[in-house]
C-alpha cells in the first residue's frame, strides 16, 4: 500500500509521504509558513505556535503545522484531498496574536544587537506581525548565562524556542542546557551555571533566532551587509566542512557553515567557526634570509634566488604540509622531482600505501554512516579529530545503530561497545568477523602512524573484507587525502625521502622535526616551528587567500575560494613555486592556475569531478601481525592542531579550559 497522500496547500495540489509534518508538505509546494522553534534537524518542539495554518473542515482553529502529519487530516465529502490555507483571515489574525505576544517582553533593542540584519524575528515581525502593540506593562527581563568564551548571552530577547536546547541534547550530545520555571518565570539556563564543554556549541549562535545567544569573539565588529560572503572550504581537519567566510576589507571578521548533506551537514567545528582570529597573528609578510644565524628581511628577488642557488646540484627532498592545496602539492612535486628530488605528505609517519586508494581513502562515504546498521572504530576519537563526523555517529547511534570501539575509551557522547584498547582486540575482531549487513569501518591515524601502522591497516582491511563492510580512513590532515592521489611520497616513507637530503623545501610542514644539517626553504602563511627552522623563509597565503582544491577524507575533491588577499608580500603557493623554478632553469610548464589545474586533472582524472566521491576499488593489502600494543589517540589537543589555530588567542584559551577541565578531580556520587 503507497502511504502518498494528495494534499492541497494554498490551491497547489502534491503528493507527499504521509508521515510528512504540514510545515514539510508546504516546503514541497514551494510555500513558506514562518516559524521559531522548528528545525529540520532537530526533534519537533511545537511551542513557538508561530507555524499556525488553517485546515479546511477540521476544528474552528488554527493548527500547528510543524506538529500535525499529512496523514492526520480528513478527505474531502468526496473524498477529494485535504485542503490547508496559509494565508487566510483566521490564519493572518493568529499570526499577528503570536508575534504580538512574543513582542510583550522582548526588549526591541536591534540598534545594539548583533543579531540586526540576520534575525527571524525582525523580519517576520515585518512580514506577519503588526504595526503596534497594545501593552503598556513593564517587561520582564533575566540574568544572562556565563557560557564561556564563544557564546555571548543576552537572555532577555530570549523567546524560549529551546533550539539551543535540542541541539546540545540531541546533535552536540551535552546535557548542559534546558528550561526551568513556568509561565512568565519561564528561562533558558544552564545547569549549575556550567560552562559548555562541547566543541560543536557554536552552532547554537547560528540556530538562534533571535539575539539572546551570539558569536562573543565578532561581538560589536561588522553588520552582516558591510561583509563580503565567500563560499568556500574549511581546512582544520580533513572532512572538508562547506564554510563561508565573512571579510570586511583584508580581514577575515567570522566563519559560518554551509549546507552540505553530504559533508557536514549545516553544522562546524568551534576550531573552525573561531580560528579566525589566526589569520591576523604571527603571519610572514615578507621574505627572510638567515645569516649569521639571524633572520633579516629581503626582497623577493633576492630571496628566490638565494634559494635557487642553494637547490641547484644537490640533494633535494619536499615535505608537504597539512594545510597545501593540491595545486601547490602538484606544483613542488614537479618542481622536485624534475631536479631529482623527493617528496613526502606523510609528515607523520601515517603508513599509508600509495597508489591504493581504497586503502587511504576506504570505499566508504560520509552520508552512509546515516543508515549504518553497526559503526566499527578503531584507533580512533572522532569527538576530537573530527567533531561534525562524531556527530553523525551520534545520530546513527540515536536511530538504533550500534557503535564498537576499539582503542583508548573516550567521552564520544554516545554508548558503545569496548572491546579493548590493543591490537589483539582488532586481530580477534579480524580473525571472527562474519558477513554483516550496513557495516562501517572507521580507521583513525592515531594507529596508522606506529611502526606497525602497515599491519593494523591489513588487519583492518581483512575484517572489513569478511563483513562486506565499508571502510573509511579518518584524516587529520586536509591536504593528505590530495597529495596521496598525486602521488607526493617516497618508497619508505619520511625517513627515506629526509636520508642525506641536503636541501629540505618545506612546504607548510610545522608538524614535523627537521633535524640540524640540512639547508632548510620554508613556504608557509604563519612563524611557526617550520619557520623557526628555515634558513630561508618565503610568506605564502593561507587558504583563505587563494583559490585552491582540497580533497577531503572520504575523497571529494572540493574548491576553497579565495575571500581575502595575503599580507604584506606574502604570495600564492603555486605563483612562489612557478617564479623559483623559472630561477632554476626548469621553468613549470603553466603561467596561471587554470593551466595548472589544467595539467593536474589530466594526470589525476578524478580531482575535475569537483563535489564527487570517485568508487575506489577494493584492493586488500597483504596481511601482517601488528605488534602488542594499545592504540594510541591520534590527537591530543584539539584547539591547536596546526600553525593558524596555534596563532589564535581565543584557541589557546580554550585548549587551556579543556585541559583544566580534563584535570579536574570529580566529586564523589
Amino acid at each position: 500500500m503507497s502511504n502518498l497522500k494528495k494534499i492541497i496547500i494554498d490551491g497547489i495540489e502534491v503528493e507527499v509521504d504521509g508521515a510528512m509534518t504540514l510545515i514539510q508538505a508546504a516546503e514541497v509546494a514551494g510555500v513558506e509558513i514562518p516559524r521559531f522553534c522548528y528545525h529540520e534537524r532537530l526533534t519537533i518542539a511545537g511551542n513557538c505556535r508561530m507555524c499556525l495554518v488553517e485546515v479546511v473542515g477540521g476544528p474552528p482553529k488554527p493548527a500547528a503545522s510543524c506538529a500535525m502529519q499529512v496523514r492526520d487530516l480528513r478527505p474531502g465529502p468526496e473524498g477529494q484531498p485535504p485542503v490547508v490555507k496559509t494565508t487566510s483571515p483566521m490564519v493572518k489574525k493568529a499570526r499577528e496574536g503570536v508575534m504580538e505576544f512574543l513582542l510583550i517582553n522582548h526588549p526591541l533593542d536591534c540598534p545594539i544587537c548583533d543579531q540586526g540584519g540576520e534575525c527571524d524575528l525582525q523580519d517576520q515581525a515585518m512580514a506577519y506581525g503588526v504595526d503596534f502593540s497594545r501593552f503598556r506593562e513593564p517587561k520582564r527581563a533575566t540574568e544572562d548565562l556565563n557560557l564561556g568564551p564563544l557564546v555571548a548571552t543576552t537572555m532577555t530577547r530570549c523567546i524560549s524556542c529551546t533550539r539551543c536546547v535540542r541541539f546540545t541534547t540531541e546533535v552536540a550530545g551535552i546535557t548542559q542546557m534546558g528550561q526551568t520555571g513556568r509561565g512568565e518565570d519561564a528561562e533558558i539556563t544552564s545547569y549549575l551555571n556550567e560552562t559548555l564543554s562541547s566543541n560543536l556549541q557554536g552552532n547554537i549562535i547560528d540556530l538562534c533566532p533571535v539575539g539572546a545567544l551570539t558569536s562573543k569573539p565578532y561581538a560589536f565588529t561588522a553588520r552582516p551587509w558591510e561583509l563580503t560572503k565567500t563560499e568556500t572550504i574549511d581546512v582544520m581537519d580533513a572532512l572538508g566542512s562547506n564554510i563561508r567566510v565573512d571579510t570586511k576589507g583584508r580581514e577575515v571578521m567570522r566563519i559560518l557553515p554551509r549546507n552540505h548533506d553530504g559533508v557536514n551537514e549545516e553544522w562546524i567545528s568551534d576550531k573552525t567557526r573561531f580560528v579566525w582570529d589566526g589569520l591576523r597573528r604571527q603571519r610572514l609578510d615578507t621574505p627572510y634570509i638567515r645569516e649569521n644565524g639571524k633572520l633579516r628581511r629581503a626582497g623577493w628577488d633576492e630571496a628566490l634566488k638565494a634559494a635557487a642557488a642553494a637547490m641547484k646540484g644537490r640533494k633535494l627532498a619536499g615535505l608537504i604540509g597539512d594545510l597545501a592545496p593540491a595545486e601547490a602539492v602538484f606544483s613542488l612535486k614537479t618542481l622536485l622531482e624534475g631536479q631529482g628530488g623527493k617528496v613526502e605528505c606523510r609528515t607523520d609517519g601515517a603508513k599509508l600505501p600509495a597508489g591504493n586508494r581504497s586503502a587511504y581513502v576506504g570505499t566508504a562515504t560520509i552520508e552512509e554512516i546515516d543508515s549504518a546498521k553497526t559503526i566499527y572504530l578503531v584507533g580512533t576519537d572522532p569527538r576530537n579529530e573530527a567533531a561534525v563526523l562524531n556527530a553523525r555517529i551520534r545520530k546513527a547511534w540515536l536511530r538504533g545503530a550500534k557503535v564498537v570501539l576499539i582503542g583508548a575509551a573516550a567521552d564520544l557522547t554516545y554508548d558503545y561497545d569496548h572491546p579493548g584498547t590493543d591490537r589483539a582486540a582488532l586481530v580477534k575482531l579480524a580473525a571472527s568477523a562474519k558477513t554483516e549487513e550496513g557495516a562501517v569501518v572507521i580507521l583513525g591515524q592515531g594507529a596508522l602512524r606506529e611502526a606497525d601502522g602497515e599491519a593494523v591497516l591489513s588487519q583492518t582491511m581483512k575484517a572489513v573484507e569478511a563483513m562486506g563492510a565499508k571502510l573509511l580512513i579518518l584524516h587529520g590532515a586536509a591536504s593528505r587525502a590530495g597529495a596521496m592521489d598525486l602521488d607526493a611520497v617516497t618508497d619508505g616513507g619520511l625517513s627515506a625521502a629526509l636520508d642525506g637530503a641536503e636541501v629540505i623545501y618545506n612546504l607548510g610542514a610545522d608538524e614535523v622535526e627537521i633535524a640540524p644539517g640540512a639547508f632548510v626553504i620554508y613556504q608557509g602563511s604563519h612563524g611557526d616551528r617550520g619557520a623557526h627552522r628555515a634558513d630561508i623563509i618565503l610568506p605564502a597565503a593561507a587558504w583563505t587567500e587563494e583559490n585552491g582544491l582540497f580533497v577531503n577524507t572520504e575523497g571529494r575533491p572540493q574548491l576553497a575560494m579565495r575571500a581575502g588577499f595575503a599580507p604584506g608580500e606574502a604570495k600564492e603557493n603555486w605563483a612562489i613555486l612557478r617564479a623559483l623554478s623559472a630561477e632554476l632553469d626548469a621553468k613549470l610548464p603553466w603561467d596561471s592556475l587554470a593551466a595548472l589545474r589544467g595539467r593536474m586533472v589530466a594526470a589525476v582524472p578524478h580531482l575535475g569531478a569537483i563535489d564527487e566521491v570517485a568508487e575506489n576499488e577494493w584492493s586488500r593489502i597483504p596481511l601482517r601481525e601488528p605488534a602488542r600494543a594499545d592504540f594510541q589517540p591520534g590527537l591530543r589537543e584539539f584547539y591547536l592542531t596546526n600553525p593558524v589555530a596555534r596563532a589564535s588567542a581565543l584557541m589557546g584559551e580554550l585548549q587551556a579550559m579543556a585541559k583544566a577541565r580534563a584535570e579536574q578531580p570529580l566529586a564523589a556520587e
